[in-house]
C-alpha cells in the first residue's frame, strides 16, 4: 500500500469519448505545475460535487508529471458516481482529488507479464502496458467486452504494441456466440516467470481466482472495482481509539466506519467497500475480521492493519491507531 491523503484542487482539461459508456477525464492543476508522482495500477478519489467520493485508476503515462488521465465507465446500477460525471462534469470545473494510491502495484521486473482486462477493467492495466512498453519488457493484453463498441482505448493500445500486434488480444462474446473469454486457456501457457495480472467485472476475477489458483501468489495479481464479500456488521465489538483514548461500541447492524462517522469522529474513505484502500488504519490490538480485497493474504494474516469500512473484530476489542 502507498499513498498520501494531500488533497490536491485540479482543473478539468478535457472530457472525452473512449467507448461506448466509457468517458475519460484530464485532470491538471490549474497554474500548470507538476502533480504528486504515480505508478502504474495507481488511482486517486474524486470528491463530487454532489457529496460522494469514488476512486478511479490512473490510465496515463506515469512518466507525465503534469497530468492525471481516469476513465468512468456509466454504471447501470450507479448510486451517483458515474452517473454525475457522464451528466454534469465539463471542462474547466474544479475537483477536488487525492493524491495517488497503489494496491496494484506492476512489477516492472519480471520476465513477462499477462495482462487480463474486462471492460473498464483496462485502465489501470493501460498504465501498465504503457510502463511495460516504455522499459522494454515482455507483455500480452488480453481485453474482454461483450460488444466491440465497448473496448475503450483499443486504438492506444495497439499503439504500443508496435510491430508486435499479437501483444494485444481483443475477445468480444457478441462475436463469439456470447462466450466469455477462456481464462483457463490464457493461463494455460504461463511461463514460470510469468506475472499475470487481472481487472474486471465481479465474476471475472471470481472466475480468474479459480483458475489460477496453480499461479504462486506473488505472481497473481488482481483489482477489484466492487466488493466480492458482505461487510462485517455483526458489531458487538468495541473499538478504542489510541490517539484519544475515546472507546466506541459497534452495534449490530452498523460497520466500523459508519459506526465512528456516527459518533462524529472524522475518518477518512471513499469506496465504503474495501477496494480502494482509503480507510486503510492501523490496528494496535486485537483481532480484525478482515472482509476487503485490498490487503494480501500475508498482510491479513499479520493483522496489522483493516479496512475500517467493512471489517469487524473477531475479538472483543479492537485498537486502532486514530
Amino acid at each position: 500500500m502507498s499513498g498520501s491523503t494531500e488533497n490536491l484542487e485540479l482543473r478539468v482539461r478535457t472530457v472525452r469519448w473512449e467507448a461506448d459508456g466509457v468517458l475519460s477525464c484530464e485532470l491538471v492543476r490549474p497554474d500548470g505545475s507538476a502533480l504528486p508522482p504515480f505508478t502504474a495500477g495507481a488511482h486517486v478519489d474524486l470528491s463530487l460535487p454532489n457529496g460522494l467520493v469514488r476512486g478511479y485508476s490512473l490510465c496515463g503515462d506515469q512518466g507525465d508529471w503534469y497530468r492525471y488521465v481516469v476513465a468512468v465507465n456509466r454504471d447501470a446500477h450507479s448510486r451517483g458516481g458515474s452517473a454525475w460525471i457522464h451528466d454534469s462534469l465539463r471542462p474547466g470545473q474544479l475537483l477536488e482529488v487525492s493524491a495517488p494510491r497503489n494496491n496494484f502495484p506492476l512489477v516492472e521486473d519480471a520476465a513477462d507479464s499477462v495482462l487480463i482486462a474486462g471492460g473498464i477493467g483496462v485502465t489501470p492495466l493501460l498504465g501498465m502496458a504503457r510502463r511495460l512498453a516504455a522499459l522494454g519488457r515482455e507483455w500480452t493484453l488480453h481485453l474482454a467486452v461483450r460488444t466491440r463498441g465497448q473496448a475503450a482505448f483499443l486504438e492506444e493500445l495497439r499503439a504500443l504494441a508496435g510491430d508486435r500486434p499479437d501483444r494485444v488480444r481483443l475477445h468480444v462474446d457478441e462475436e463469439d456466440g456470447g462466450k466469455v473469454l477462456d481464462l483457463a486457456g490464457v493461463l494455460a501457457g504461463l511461463g514460470d516467470a510469468t506475472h499475470v495480472y487481472c481487472c474486471g467485472p465481479l465474476p471475472m476475477l471470481e472466475a480468474f481466482e479459480k483458475q489460477a489458483a496453480g499461479v504462486p501468489a506473488e505472481r497473481r495479481h488482481v483489482e477489484y472495482f466492487a466488493a466480492a464479500q458482505a461487510p462485517a456488521t455483526e458489531g458487538g465489538f468495541e473499538v478504542e481509539l489510541a490517539r484519544t483514548g475515546r472507546t466506541v461500541r459497534v452495534p449490530a447492524g452498523r460497520t466500523i466506519l459508519e459506526t465512528l462517522l456516527e459518533a462524529g469522529i472524522a475518518c477518512y474513505y471513499s469506496c465504503t467497500e474495501g477496494v480502494c484502500g482509503s480507510c486503510e488504519t492501523p490496528v494496535l490490538g486485537g483481532e480484525p475480521d478482515h472482509r476487503d480485497e485490498v490487503l494480501t493474504d500475508q498482510e491479513k494474516e499479520a493483522g496489522g492493519t483493516m479496512m475500517i469500512c467493512c471489517s469487524g473484530s473477531r475479538s472483543a476489542r479492537l485498537v486502532l491507531d486514530l
